[in-house]
């Protein structure tokens, strides 16, 4: 007869693992809830039913601590960071969630999950079971027999572990698992406080047991230690002897092994699919009835079930195959996620002109197709396509192969179908796809849909990529490249180079999971009312980028070098200077000399604040604040922005420049900013500095195409101010627009209780500095440091400006308040900006959100309403056959090639776009300029 086995899980292990394991991609459902750590543990539990399929099953939970230890070292625990409040709130759910599937939940007051596990890992063991104790937690080695097991679930594409004996030995380099305990004692433990031995680490500990055996067999002979080590451990013998009693885990909790309650049985599906139902939990519903074998999801919740995955593509040999064979069905699969080697899929590759005539001929009679490009190369206009993949139906796609033999008559074949109107495209990246394709003269036609820029609307503070889409909303793992050409190196392959079974799969998976996850989002969007900007706004606005991408802009590299040599001679005499003051040369480029220089040479503080590794902080926070009193402060603030300048765009913009069109090509991201702003890279263009003087001049070098062109810039004026001035309804506020004021000026006016003509200068940057304060939130403590003021003073502009515009503080109270109501807010076009820790306990966390709620619908109105006037003005461009081109988007900015026998029309036709792209209250006012670069547009 099979031994029976129990598997007991380790809450707070679980929790905390599935929590921080989504920190940087963390799964935000649509009222904001950060629900990470309930699917990490979730998806944790169902890998070990599905994997495993234990008889016997049940979780242990902390609950007020570990009393003994408690009393016997108050300080046990006492440095762990409080809770995340995605945790706290997490613990409920996933409680309800054990009790329909009836799963025990075993906690005690007083007793730690590890103590209870123990306890009845040890009882189990004699009743004749085999234990599993499921925990990444190293301490429960001590635990390991004959029969208990230590199960480290997978984590970070490692595959679980499982420690018996053997392996703890090895691990820990130990005769016996009991001497685990000695190991902690002596090594202590960080994470618990358990102070340990000074001076004794993982090797140390490890040397002392293969001596001594144990904490006592050491502290008996301390006689033959030496130097500091033995004066330390003879100082420290109760303090070690303490720190084994903390790591021991207790074996008699008030607890009971009745195997009849531990037993794994079916759970209450109508429960727990309302759980998964307000969590958002599209997969896990129907993972759960696939592994008790119970057809029960919600319907009403599921457009897709799980990807259907072979373990390779079927090449393709012209028409000995169906080429439009249904998939197969799903297996059974032993992990929590669904993966290309434990499900199946029809996934096939085509090689031959018959069965690419035969393909091409279904391809153009579907209505909705997800392709994928593969590429050789990244730089634009050299890039080679090596293979593009197509799928129409979950869990079956195809992939064409394209060398340099058959490119050409392969992209003709397919040509036809990227331009046909009627059939909808979609892709995880259109804009990089379709510059691939015009670039081998093909236009993508028709209905698009992006993916990642729909997540992206849908959830913006997440990761977006496809990896991540497919394991939240598919219960997918697909394929990383890296796992088939292997990790950066020598040794790394290229695409082409891996077997092409292997690259058909990877190129189809792709588009499978991409038309899969298009089908939940398309729903998506138009549940949470995000259809419509999406579909006029995000999707418009991709082609124009794309055609921006295209164009790029003309760099003078010559003036470029002229200014890297006048920078570097700036840099040396600031060097020069510097020295000088600090009467010793340095290496201003190391933080620890700088340090040295200026705290223990010159001694320009008492008491400078260090950094972790104990050496001076010197960053720009700490030298901002003694710049006023140190000259030398100033000049190694202004040589540090000078040789940051100098690296980051002066002596690298040259290198940008394409080979082939001698222009400067950025590439925009939508999909970056949480406020729906865009962002640039390769080369970064919204970052260079414009406030100082040498910043400005890199603006220099952006000059137009040739003699017959001029560069215009086209500037918002101060459109946030006046969003905010729309959206609270001040009636002072949008009075002072509508007659054409200085905002700043009119606000001094207000606030100082004068009349306008008499607001003087400072007064004037007094008022805009509170203007602009209170989009972002500012409060009377960072408004004191950036006027130079008292916070008494500070504090009292503030006060007085809210009385001078109470609707204003109004409407900051009111998008405060439906933040913490809804979860989220939105700009004037309904783009949403989820705030998780708006109900926060924590201050300091909850405040932030605070200002984001009402930061972020200013921002990103201003944001989307630049996007309608890009759209409203290429499309125009279009229509009437200008020879201008828009180069540039940077922030409230738009830059032109503007032909100069364009120069009146097109003037008009930017003016009246932007300033009519959107009705508010108050006017949208546009500034124009023109020069022979950038700067003198500007």
């Amino acid at each position: 007869m099979q031994q029976k086995r129990l598997f007991l899980l380790d809450a707070f292990a679980l929790i905390f693992r599935g929590y921080y394991a989504l920190i940087k991609n963390p799964r935000i459902n649509s009222k904001g809830m950060d629900t990470s750590a309930i699917l990490g543990f979730t998806n944790s539990l169902l890998d070990v039913i599905k994997r495993e399929k234990p008889d016997h099953l049940a979780v242990a939970f902390d609950k007020g601590g570990s009393h003994l230890r408690n009393e016997a070292f108050p300080e046990y625990k006492s440095n762990r960071q409080e809770t995340p409040e995605a945790i706290k709130i997490a613990v409920p759910y996933i409680q309800e969630i054990l009790k329909a599937m009836h799963i025990p939940i075993i906690e005690k007051e007083g007793f730690e999950a590890d103590d209870l596990i123990g306890t009845l890992s040890k009882q189990a063991e004699k009743a004749g079971y085999q234990t599993y104790m499921v925990t990444p937690d190293k301490d429960f080695a001590q635990l390991v027999s004959e029969n208990i097991f230590m199960y480290r679930p997978a984590r970070m594409g490692n595959g679980i572990e499982i420690w018996g004996i053997p392996e703890v030995q090895k691990r820990f380099e130990i005769e016996r698992p009991e001497q685990v305990i000695d190991y902690l004692g002596m090594m202590g433990d960080a994470v618990d406080n358990i102070p340990g031995l000074p001076g004794v680490g993982d090797k140390t500990a490890k040397k002392f047991l293969k001596a001594y055996g144990s904490m006592e067999g050491l502290l008996e002979n301390t006689h033959e230690l030496k130097g500091k080590m033995k004066e330390k451990v003879e100082a420290n013998k109760e303090l070690g002897l303490l720190s084994k009693k903390l790591a021991t885990i207790i074996l008699d909790c008030p607890v009971e092994f009745h195997e009849q309650d531990f037993e794994l049985n079916s759970p209450d599906f109508e429960k727990t699919n309302e759980i998964f139902k307000e969590l958002e939990f599209r997969r896990i519903a129907e993972s759960m009835s696939k592994i008790f074998n119970v057809n029960v999801a919600p319907k009403t919740e599921e457009t897709n079930s799980d990807t259907k995955t072979s373990k390779k593509a079927t090449p393709s040999t012209g028409q000995q195959f169906d080429l439009f064979a249904a998939p197969a069905e799903s297996t059974d699969t032993n992990s929590g996620y669904n993966e290309a080697e434990n499900t199946n899929q029809v996934y096939q590759y085509i090689n031959t002109p018959i069965a690419r005539k035969l393909f091409i001929k279904k391809l153009e009679e579907q209505t909705s197709v997800a392709f994928h490009i593969e590429t050789e190369g990244d730089i634009l206009f050299e890039t080679k396509i090596i293979g593009i993949s197509f799928s129409y139906e979950k869990g079956k796609g195809y992939y064409i192969i394209i060398n340099d033999d058959n490119s050409k008559e392969i992209l003709e074949d397919l040509k036809p179908f990227f331009e046909n109107e009627a059939i909808e495209k979609i892709s995880q990246n259109i804009k990089d796809f379709s510059k691939t394709l015009i670039n081998f003269n093909i236009q993508l036609k028709g209905k698009l849909f992006d993916t990642k820029l729909a997540h992206y609307l849908l959830h913006p503070d997440m990761r977006h990529d496809l990896n991540v889409l497919a394991e939240t909303y598919l219960n997918y793992r697909p394929q990383t490249l890296e796992s088939l050409i292997g990790k950066k190196g020598k040794n790394q392959l290229s695409f082409p180079q891996i077997p092409i079974e292997k690259q058909a799969t990877y190129a189809i998976e792709n588009s499978d999971l991409t038309f899969q996850i298009k089908q939940l989002f398309e729903e998506d969007l138009e549940k949470n009312n995000l259809t419509k900007l999406y579909n006029n706004i995000e999707l418009p606005v991709l082609k124009v980028l794309a055609s921006m991408e295209l164009e790029g802009v003309n760099m003078d590299s010559e003036f470029l070098n002229s200014l890297s040599e006048a920078l570097n001679n700036d840099i040396v005499t600031l060097e020069t200077s510097i020295y000088k003051k600090a009467e010793v040369e340095f290496n201003l480029a190391s933080p620890k000399q700088l340090g040295d220089v200026l705290f223990d040479h010159l001694k320009l503080v008492e008491k400078p604040k260090k950094t972790k590794t104990g050496q001076y902080a010197t960053g720009e926070e700490i030298l901002s604040k003694l710049a006023a009193e140190h000259e030398i402060v100033r000049e190694i603030l202004e040589w540090r922005g000078l040789v940051k300048l100098k690296n980051t765009y002066v002596d690298a913009l040259p290198n940008e420049v394409n080979k082939t069109t001698n222009r400067i090509h950025t590439t925009y991201s939508q999909a970056v900013a949480a406020t729906g702003r865009l962002s640039s890279n390769n080369p970064n263009l919204q970052n260079i500095p414009i406030r100082t003087e040498r910043g400005k001049q890199v603006r220099k070098a952006f000059v137009p195409r040739d003699k017959n062109y001029t560069l215009l810039a086209a500037d918002y004026s101060q459109i946030e101010l006046r969003i905010i001035a729309a959206l609270s309804e001040d009636e002072s506020m949008i009075e002072s627009f509508n007659k054409g004021e200085d905002i700043h000026a009119s606000t001094a006016a207000k606030v100082f209780n004068i009349p306008l003509e008499e607001v003087t200068r400072s007064q004037r940057s007094d008022a805009k500095a509170v203007n602009f304060g209170i989009i972002y939130g500012q409060g009377a403590f960072t408004l004191a440091q950036q006027l130079k003021k008292s916070r008494k003073e500070a504090k009292e502009l503030i006060d007085n400006y809210y009385e001078t515009f109470p609707k204003l503080k109004a409407y900051i109270a009111k998008q405060v308040d439906l933040a913490r109501e809804n979860g989220y807010v939105e700009t004037v076009l309904g783009r949403r900006r989820y705030l998780k820790n708006i109900n926060s306990q924590n201050a300091i966390v909850r405040s932030a959100d605070e200002r984001n709620a009402v930061n972020a619908p200013i921002q990103g109105s201003a944001a989307d309403i630049i996007k309608i006037a890009m759209i409203k003005i290429q499309q125009k461009l279009i229509e009437q056959n200008f020879n201008s081109k828009m180069l540039l988007q940077v922030h409230d900015e738009l830059v032109f090639d503007m032909h100069n026998s364009e120069k009146e029309t097109l003037t008009t036709l930017i003016k009246t776009e932007m300033e009519n792209a959107f009705k508010l209250s108050v006017p949208l006012t546009v500034d124009l300029g023109e020069g022979l670069n950038w700067l003198e547009a500007h």
